[in-house]
């Protein structure tokens, strides 16, 4: 039977995810901030859910993944959907540098712990939602498009780290655009996506092990178009996220 460790799946895109896996017939651990999410869910599938109380800012968050894996029996997928996001054209620093601690600090601690266990497992696959926002910075959303393109580059750092070393780890960086979830709860945001369907894109191409994958195809339209435009041009455009 097949395990995967799902950081971040109390709600959202990471609790549909796990939800979808478990209808495949894998085991699968869920870890999160919020307790009684968590029992509520394994609540539901005993024999095939196991919990773990972990907050990814904290700096025992990787002997709470490793205590994780011991409870599963194992690890053949792991699977970042931790993180956070705000809109601050204000520049709260506080609201910034706790969007790093997040996305940059908790982010490197819980991969590389996954790294280091894959490593010396011999193999696995090694993926995070990142966003699409790490294409270019978003002036309402600094912290986070800064946060996001760090994620996309480590990323890229680790699977050529894992050739260099000849590491038969996969790795997969999912960037989706805007998810109807409770981080998204307080805007009008354009082109929302439901999470299930971006859940279900997920298990897709983490069953074909892509390197990346922009959700949906809406998404990866504009990508490619946002590529494309120079800064001196981007600095100008008045985006906006709602």
């Amino acid at each position: 039977m097949k395990r995967i460790i799902i950081i971040g799946a109390t709600s959202g895109i990471g609790y549909e995810v796990a939800k979808g896996y478990l209808k495949q017939g894998w085991k699968v651990g869920v870890a999160g901030r919020r307790e009684s999410a968590l029992e509520k869910f394994k609540a539901t599938n005993p024999e095939n859910i196991e919990t773990q109380v972990l907050d990814v800012t904290k700096e025992d968050a990787p002997e709470k993944l490793l205590l994780l894996i011991n409870k599963l029996g194992g690890m053949d997928l792991f699977l970042l959907s931790s993180g956070i996001g705000f809109q601050n054209k204000t520049l709260k620093a506080d609201i910034e540098i706790n969007t790093a601690r997040t996305n940059v600090g908790g982010f490197i601690r819980l991969v590389t712990t996954a790294f280091h266990y894959f490593k010396e497992k011999g193999g696995g696959h090694l993926a995070v939602i990142s966003s699409i926002a790490g294409t270019k910075g978003l002036g309402v959303a600094p912290a986070y498009s800064a946060t996001k393109r760090f994620q996309n580059t480590y990323i890229d750092s680790l699977a050529q780290l894992s050739r260099m070393e000849k590491l038969k780890i996969h790795f997969t960086d999912i960037r989706p655009g805007f998810v109807q979830t409770d981080l998204l709860k307080d805007g009008n945001y354009p082109l929302l996506m439901k999470p299930e369907r971006v859940a279900e894109q997920i298990i897709n191409a983490l069953s074909r092990k892509k390197r990346v994958i922009i959700i949906d195809k809406r998404y990866a339209f504009i990508v490619f178009f946002w590529k494309l435009i120079p800064d001196w041009l981007w600095e100008r455009l008045p985006v906006r996220s709602k």
